[in-house]
């Protein structure tokens, strides 16, 4: 039989054991606890570095856009300082017609026309539209019977778009009645 001494010894046993196990309960419960904190920063981790993906995606979207317009008009200063040669080119067409020199100064100016509308340039349309204050600059307004109210009556100087944007705007005489 087991005596007294040995029952004691068996509970002291046991009292120790359920002590350790409660210290490695306590343990597990601390890793646990570390475990979800670093669970928690992982995710944060990870929703952090999507963001920043979506973030640079976007830049990236941005940028290429931005190098697309600028190489789309980058001609643009060098055809508005072409184009006062272009009309000075159109006058001189018109005020005479009876020689040689304007044969060759049609030339070119039909070769610098066909120039500048391969570089996406065209003109604006005036006479007989309706006034657009996006595209046109009225200059002056009077009274015609012939025109309705905010139609244009004159085109005084030519307007001009670069890849459908406004570069040069008309400068019109406007109807107002």
């Amino acid at each position: 039989m087991t005596d007294k001494k040995d029952v004691d010894q068996m509970k002291d046993d046991l009292n120790e054991l359920e002590s350790e196990i409660q210290k490695k309960n306590d343990e597990i419960k601390e890793k646990e606890e570390e475990i979800k904190t670093k669970d928690e920063k992982i995710e944060q981790y990870h929703e952090q570095l999507l963001r920043l993906q979506a973030d640079f995606d976007n830049f990236k979207k941005r940028t290429d856009k931005e190098l697309s317009e600028q190489i789309h008009y980058a001609n643009e200063k060098l055809i508005v300082k072409i184009l006062d040669s272009y009309e000075d080119l159109e006058r001189a067409l018109k005020s005479g017609k009876s020689n040689d020199l304007h044969e060759g100064v049609q030339m070119i100016h039909q070769n610098l026309k066909k120039i500048l509308e391969g570089e996406g340039l065209e003109e604006i349309p005036a006479q007989g539209e309706k006034f657009d204050p996006y595209q046109h600059e009225a200059l002056m307004a009077e009274a015609h019977d012939d025109f309705e109210n905010g139609e244009v009556i004159e085109e005084l100087c030519k307007g001009y778009k670069l890849n459908s944007k406004v570069i040069k705007y008309s400068k019109v005489k406007v109807c107002k009645k």
